[in-house]
């Protein structure tokens, strides 16, 4: 019950989601969702004694790289963060339901991750918390902090990017995007100059790339590609076949898909820099 966040469709086709409550042990699920409407519940949260497995994923999955998704719990964990209450959890779930916990907070570098993460193009995974970090004079200042940004390998090795205080922002419910320029955009529920919340800009240090604006198409389709400094752009490869391209303005470029082009990566050669796809394209029949 209470599937509060969206779905994502996999690359088999099917929908995966979460629900924040219910489940065998009403801490919530992971499931998959064919169009169809037939539903197969892939974990039960909570199924780990006192709850180390996470639960309450008021968040949506994404898919990663290899496959298998990422998201996080709000609750649970092997940490208690907060007058007795876990600290949540990130994890990895397999497309058959195979959960592996990659870490839980435990309050000061951030607790509670209400928003999902994302996979940058350094393969890593970058999110927030709710609440948690070393922050003060927070709107509900309980020694809880105003939230936090950090950065998880897929492995699990944990690094905090920046503790949230008010001025900068408080109580974070959104999760990052990453723009084609490397940096990661976000927003706060609380905190700023009028209390209301805050925009906000995470440089982790990560490169401009580019993104297809679809993730597949034939030999001979009309392809967008989104970037930045296009400008002067001298070549646009498929999987390092040369394609026929158009700059239409510094953000974005239009491109044939060429013949002999196979899925793989698009790389787009400008005056300073050659700019790789965050994701490979998909070439199909």
């Amino acid at each position: 019950s209470l599937p509060v966040a969206g779905l994502v469709q996999g690359a088999d086709g099917k929908f995966y989601g979460t629900a924040a409550r219910g489940g065998a042990y009403d801490a919530g699920t992971a499931f998959t969702l064919t169009s169809a409407g037939q539903l197969t519940t892939l974990y039960n949260f909570c199924a780990q004694t006192t709850c180390t497995d996470g639960g309450d994923p008021f968040a949506a999955l994404i898919q990663g790289a290899n496959g298998n998704f990422y998201g996080t719990t709000a609750g649970g964990g092997t940490c208690f963060a907060f007058y007795g209450e876990q600290g949540g959890t990130v994890f990895e779930i397999t497309p058959t339901g195979v959960l592996t916990t990659l870490y839980s907070f435990c309050g000061p570098e951030g607790f509670s991750p209400s928003a999902s993460v994302v996979q940058a193009t350094d393969g890593n995974l970058y999110g927030t918390t709710y609440v948690g970090g070393n922050g003060s004079n927070c709107s509900v200042d309980f020694g809880t902090g105003c939230g936090a940004a950090f950065e998880l390998t897929p492995s699990g090795a944990f690094s905090d990017l920046h503790t949230f205080n008010v001025t900068d922002g408080d109580f974070l419910l959104g999760g990052f995007y990453q723009a084609t320029n490397g940096i990661f955009y976000g927003t706060t529920s609380g905190g700023g100059l009028y209390q209301f919340g805050t925009v906000f800009i995470e440089d982790a240090g990560l490169g401009p790339f580019v993104r297809t604006v679809t993730s597949s198409g034939k030999v001979g389709s009309s392809v967008i590609i989104l970037g930045t400094t296009l400008t002067g752009a001298s070549k646009v490869t498929f999987n390092g076949v040369s394609a026929a391209f158009t700059v239409v303005s510094s953000s974005e470029i239009t491109a044939t898909v060429p013949a002999g082009a196979k899925t793989g990566a698009v790389v787009v050669t400008t005056p300073s820099a050659s700019l790789k796809s965050n994701k490979n394209f998909q070439v199909t029949k």
